[in-house]
């Protein structure tokens, strides 16, 4: 990766559906060149999928999960990455081994997802932060 494609990834967090020719114009290069380069980036993973953020009134979190000692964390992050109102799962440094980001449409599907994730033999503890606000960056 080159400074180049930074400048297009730069612009693609901020709004995945930005037109090639408006990337094209701010970088100073080609539509074709960032057709291409957004191409290979997807070929080799860089880019791993394009997305939507919302903001639909739902009650966001972060559920922070500590998992046993002995337990494989990239099974338990896949199985929980399959739940519908997990937008994201990252496997994390530090007290915990587990971060969901979780979007759900009221405080009892939320408690329902944290009680779903603690009745896994897996899971050790959990530890939930309200999003209160988020800004894109």
């Amino acid at each position: 990766m080159d400074s180049l494609d930074r400048e297009i990834l730069a612009i693609l967090r901020r709004d995945s559906r930005t037109p090639y020719t408006e990337i094209a114009d701010a970088v100073g290069t080609s539509e074709g060149t960032v057709r291409n380069r957004v191409d290979r980036m997807l070929e080799e993973g860089v880019i791993e999928r394009f997305t939507v953020a919302t903001r639909t009134g739902n009650v966001k979190a972060m559920v922070e999960i500590d998992v046993a000692v002995d337990v494989d964390t990239t099974a338990v992050s896949d199985a929980m990455a399959d739940w519908s109102e997990v937008d994201f799962v990252w496997q994390v440094s530090g007290e915990e081994d587990i971060v969901i980001v979780a979007d759900t449409t009221d405080t009892d599907a939320l408690n329902g997802l944290i009680t779903r994730a603690r009745e896994l033999d897996e899971v050790v503890s959990t530890k939930t932060r309200l999003i209160l606000d988020e800004k894109l960056g």
